[in-house]
């Protein structure tokens, strides 16, 4: 039996265009769909296990990226916005009307990803976004319900899908993070 990651994912990862400079999300509602125009390549795509990302119905992984926040423009239907949880680093932005997720944003300019909107490339007719690079928070679908037995067959799969599975981000990620930290501090010259 495969195990199943994510819709998009399963069917397998087509590599990203060269110069592929965007497109439109919306949102599952078949009216007045919420639409964020992306006007840049996602960037640091994967799957994430972690309990706050929107997932497709019966999957435990999201596939979420990110792009510049200046890039990313809600330009239909935008009212149908709430964020999910206020007090959450990332501020998701949800569709009131079907729950999707449309883009997340950082306010905190302290934060080493202050500047970058999450988003789900999935939501896109475009094709040429990049794929998805690695798994992050592969521990946490245990959070969603899966069943803590099936975590060998979940980490072989992603790797048979050459994503690499790890419980944070991904090593230049983690990297990117603390060297952020290390110039706020001081330990490291800006």
């Amino acid at each position: 039996m495969t195990i199943a990651i994510h819709p998009s994912i399963d069917r397998g990862l087509p590599p990203a265009a060269p110069g592929f400079a965007g497109g439109t999300l919306v949102c599952k509602c078949t009216d007045h769909p919420v639409k964020v125009r992306v006007d840049a390549q996602s960037a640091h795509n994967h799957a994430c296990g972690c309990t706050k990302c929107w997932k497709p119905k019966g999957y435990f992984f999201s596939m979420v990226a990110v792009a510049p926040r200046d890039k990313v423009t809600v330009v239909e239907n935008g009212d149908k916005l709430k964020i999910v949880d206020s007090s959450a680093t990332i501020q998701r932005y949800a569709c009131t009307g079907c729950g999707v997720h449309m883009h997340g944003r950082i306010e905190n300019t302290g934060h080493p990803f202050y500047g970058l909107d999450f988003i789900h490339t999935e939501l896109s007719a475009e094709t040429g976004w990049s794929p998805p690079e690695f798994a992050a928070f592969v521990s946490s679908i245990i959070e969603s319900g899966a069943n803590p037995a099936n975590q060998d067959a979940v980490r072989a799969r992603l790797r048979e899908l050459h994503l690499e599975p790890y419980d944070c981000l991904s090593p230049p990620l983690m990297d990117f993070i603390a060297t952020h930290i290390a110039k706020a501090s001081g330990a490291l010259a800006a």
